[in-house]
């Protein structure tokens, strides 16, 4: 597996930050906020140890995909600690889509240092929408007990929990049922655990956690963990985010002026490196080849026309050799989600010894979704409106 520069992926992730938005996880040491990211994302707890970068001096931030994010996790440190002031996170935060999620031990009942801070949050922006997840509910069942089938809506759980846990989750609610703001705050029972601790399912609620989280979240939030719900066993799934991530970077690139390698061929010459490397393929002249041909000049030409974009972002980066270049963030956006979706599908198909006989219009599908996500995402370009 050949590296890629870091002075090429770099930029490539700072275009994309531009437009990730921020789920801030508030919660004390070890309640579980890892365990949560690590569900949602898929990452490992090694990955998701090594991701994490310091981002303000109490705070620090993980980013997924790394290469090119579409979501970013803030995880505040210090809580419970006197001398602990919110102002710099909640200033980390404020110029992105935002989602608070509270993280809490079921069984610790002291949480007024993450209610103090999600008031704080709240006085000075009500809209932000607030999730508190209650972890570790095991700790709370007797001897032997398993986990309960869950009930389809969150807010019956405690309806199967023994008494006690049912109470110190009541008790939790009661103090975050005064937070200001113009929305209640979504409470949702989880048990996030690892393989080989006895308890099964090893995410229990997180169907429930996504669907309290897709609710209550800004539309750029929910477009992100619709992405990683998708992200399921299958391949194709697991590289949803990547290619949502790259169509980011390069929406960006055309957002704000260009500069050196940071434009749009080269966030979709990564992004197809990586997807070769996610679908287990590699690229070679013969492939890129056979891409171009089952793709189709025409293809391309059509389909921008019918979104009224006068120039088409460069397509297909075969060796340097490109096809045009982009007008509007809106255009590079769309096009290169809908390559990255297009070169899955032909990676899977020639993996498999099949023939890619839909990838044009795979690419077309995904070029009409694109411009919507384009629209929710709030990627504009001066020339391209659909």
């Amino acid at each position: 597996m050949q590296a890629r520069p870091a002075e090429t992926v770099t930029p490539i992730a700072e275009r994309a930050r531009r437009f990730a938005p921020v789920v801030w996880l508030l919660g004390k040491v070890q309640s579980g906020k890892s365990s949560i990211i690590r569900i949602l994302t898929g990452a490992s707890e090694a990955e998701i140890g090594e991701g994490f970068a310091a981002c303000t001096s109490t705070a620090r931030v993980f980013d997924f995909p790394a290469e090119a994010p579409i979501i970013r996790f803030l995880d505040t440190r210090g809580l419970g600690e006197s001398r602990y002031d919110p102002a710099s996170d909640i200033a980390f935060c404020e110029a992105r889509s935002h989602l608070l999620l509270g993280v809490v031990k079921a069984l610790d009942l002291e949480q007024h240092a993450v209610a103090s801070v999600m008031r704080s949050a709240r006085q000075r922006h009500p809209d932000w929408p607030v999730v508190i997840a209650q972890t570790s509910l095991h700790e709370g069942y007797p001897a032997g007990m398993q986990h309960p089938p869950y009930p389809a809506d969150a807010d019956l759980v405690a309806t199967v929990m023994p008494h006690e846990l049912t109470r110190a989750l009541a008790h939790q609610r009661s103090l975050f049922a005064t937070l200001p703001g113009r929305t209640a705050a979504a409470f949702v029972p989880i048990d996030f655990t690892q393989p080989g601790d006895g308890l099964e399912p090893i995410d229990y609620g997180r169907a429930a956690l996504i669907d309290a989280l897709i609710a209550a979240a800004p539309a750029a939030v929910a477009v992100a963990l619709t992405e990683m719900v998708r992200a399921g066993e299958n391949t194709a799934g697991k590289v949803n985010p990547h290619i949502l991530g790259f169509a980011l970077a390069a929406g960006a690139s055309d957002a704000v002026p260009v500069a050196g390698l940071v434009a749009v061929p080269v966030v979709q010459a990564a992004m197809l490196q990586q997807l070769a490397r996610l679908c287990g393929a590699r690229w070679d002249r013969q492939a890129y080849a056979e891409f171009a041909v089952a793709l189709g000049a025409g293809t391309l030409v059509r389909t921008a026309s019918s979104f009224g974009v006068r120039q088409l972002v460069k397509l297909i980066p075969v060796y340097g050799q490109t096809a045009g270049a982009a007008a509007a963030a809106a255009a590079s956006f769309a096009a290169t989600y809908a390559l990255g979706k297009a070169a899955t599908y032909f990676l899977l198909r020639r993996r498999a010894g099949r023939r890619a006989e839909e990838v044009s219009a795979v690419y077309q599908n995904a070029l009409r979704q694109a411009f919507g996500l384009a629209r929710t995402r709030n990627i504009r370009g001066s020339e391209a409106r659909s």
